[in-house]
């Protein structure tokens, strides 16, 4: 009995161990399951298909309109800055035009420039004007390769956009400061080497400052005094009113002159009532050319012709004087011919001293015409 038991008992105990085996098997096979890893659903998704955690976060392309900037460096033949030049950037379109200085390094910024082909444009006084192009891709900074300015070798370029008129006012201008010992008024003398033709209004307007100039009145009343010292021109009289009567006869006179020979007629004529220094070539030449000068003059259009403003004017102040001369001086044909002759000699010598002396006498000499 005993000998049973123990085999019974031995009998439970194993099936408890299998049981127990079996259930430890049971529970690996079952751990291990758990672990295998899953099957992605990104790894079932067909090729070429992108997830969408993948449409989210990838790289956005850039805006084709988001603007960009442009820099650059300006420097000159030698490679040194080039401070306070000018650049201006012109798109084809015209839709948006900008203007900047270089610094003084030289360099120039533009920012918010929209995309697309561009043109620099760039301009400093002593310069070449330069010219720089290209294409801004959208949200670009792009650097121009360094830009080098050219010297100017036209110098006459700083005047590009500057009217014949505008020229020939500067030089009135110029010879309206024009004086002899700084008194003395010097106008109708240009010592500029190529001058512009003057308007109608400049040759009127330079007629008017020589009569009213102060000197000219000084010099009529010194006329007028020895004119009456000498009794001249009798029928006047002598005392105040013989004075005055002279002093009115002799300023008339020039009125006559200037107006008729420096202006009036020289704008219908089209001829240049100035006379042109020469300062170069011998002696003799000089002086016939300054002679010559009382009787031509160059013409508007720059060519040398008679110079029948002058001639004709001389000879028409005579004529004029014949109405307010006294009655017994009033010698019709002889006083316009010795009036006009007059003014022709004086006009003659005039030039022979412009030639020779006056300039040397002249402070305000321009500086172009003081190198020849």
């Amino acid at each position: 009995m005993e000998e049973d038991k123990v085999k019974l008992f031995m009998a439970i105990q194993l099936k408890s161990g299998l049981l127990v085996l079996t259930i430890f098997l049971g529970w690996i096979a079952s751990g291990s399951a758990q672990t295998l890893p899953p099957t992605s659903v990104a790894s079932q998704q067909p090729q070429g298909q992108a997830s969408a955690s993948q449409s989210l976060t990838g790289p956005q392309p850039a805006d084709p309109q988001s603007p960009g900037c442009i820099s650059g460096t300006v420097v000159d033949q030698s490679g040194a800055v080039v401070a306070g030049a000018q650049i201006k950037l012109v798109r084809p379109d015209q839709s948006q035009n900008q203007q900047v200085v270089s610094t003084e390094g030289g360099q120039f910024f533009f920012a918010n420039v929209p995309p697309g082909p561009f043109t620099l444009t760039i301009t400093s006084s002593g310069f070449a004007t330069q010219v720089s192009s290209g294409t801004l891709r959208a949200g670009d900074l792009q650097t121009i390769p360094q830009i080098v300015l050219d010297v100017a070798t036209d110098i006459t370029q700083v005047q590009v956009g500057v009217t014949a008129a505008e020229v020939a006012e500067d030089e009135v201008k110029v010879e309206e400061k024009q004086r002899v010992l700084g008194v003395v008024p010097n106008f109708y003398v240009t010592y500029d080497p190529h001058p512009v033709a003057l308007s109608s209004k400049q040759k009127f307007n330079l007629a008017w400052k020589t009569v009213i100039d102060p000197f000219t009145f000084v010099v009529v009343a010194g006329a007028s005094g020895v004119e009456q010292a000498q009794n001249h021109f009798v029928g006047y009289g002598q005392g105040t009113e013989g004075y005055a009567k002279r002093f009115g006869a002799s300023y008339a006179d020039t009125v006559a002159g200037v107006y008729i020979g420096g202006a009036i007629l020289p704008s219908l004529l089209k001829q240049d009532p100035r006379y042109f220094y020469k300062g170069t070539g011998s002696t003799s030449s000089r002086a016939l050319y300054a002679v010559a000068n009382s009787v031509i003059c160059k013409g508007d259009n720059g060519h040398w012709q008679p110079g029948y403003s002058n001639i004709i004017g001389s000879f028409a102040a005579g004529a004029i004087s014949n109405i307010y001369y006294p009655a017994q001086d009033r010698n019709g044909a002889s006083l316009t011919f010795e009036n006009g002759a007059i003014a022709l000699a004086s006009t003659a010598v005039g030039n022979l001293l412009q030639e020779f002396l006056i300039k040397k006498l002249t402070p305000k000499v321009p500086h172009d015409a003081a190198k020849q």
